[in-house]
């Protein structure tokens, strides 16, 4: 399937979760089996090329795009969780929202010294939970200078918020707007 048919499954919900905001809805893209399956093996083509060695998925629809790479690619799936999910030791950050903050979690046993790792999320918006979830791979040991999206909403900036990281991102589809 082209990046243009799978775009064409992403529902555009208005005012939600509040007014004025569009919602990129990707529970349409991972119910139409074909188009959830392309963007499966584009993501898993995009984190072979960049020589990952594990998948981390951010919580929760990271974790029904990354899986599935991991697991196409042979490879180890790290979850990065909300706070309260992980038992264990784990290391932890907190990240800005629009309104407030929030905390994300990993094990740090999840991630050996020096494993190459890619980020895979359904959405970048502002940057902040990749930048969060970046900073937990490093944190743990893990190198990560790429990070996957299925969308990217680029005039909310999140691709340059991860520059500053020193991460490029790419993504399958883009919208303009918010």
């Amino acid at each position: 399937m082209s990046p243009d048919s799978i775009k064409a499954l992403v529902r555009s919900i208005p005012d939600f979760p509040r007014p004025g905001i569009l919602f990129r809805d990707v529970t349409t893209l991972i119910g139409h089996g074909a188009g959830f399956a392309a963007s499966i093996e584009w993501l898993a083509r995009g984190a072979s090329e960049r020589g990952a060695e594990a998948i981390v998925g951010i919580e929760a629809r990271g974790f029904i795009f990354g899986a599935p790479v991991a697991a196409s690619l042979g490879l180890p799936f790290v979850p990065v969780r909300k706070p309260g999910k992980l038992p264990g030791p784990k290391v932890s950050t907190e990240y800005a929202l629009e309104y407030g903050t929030d905390r994300l979690e990993l094990d740090p046993g999840a991630i050996p010294d020096g494993q190459r790792v890619v980020v895979i999320d359904d959405l970048l918006a502002t940057g902040g939970t990749a930048g969060a979830a970046v900073r937990l791979v490093r944190e743990a040991g893990g190198l990560v200078e790429h990070a996957l999206f299925v969308i990217d909403l680029p005039d909310l900036g999140g691709a340059a918020h991860l520059v500053g990281y020193g991460i490029v991102s790419e993504a399958l589809v883009s919208f303009d707007g918010h």
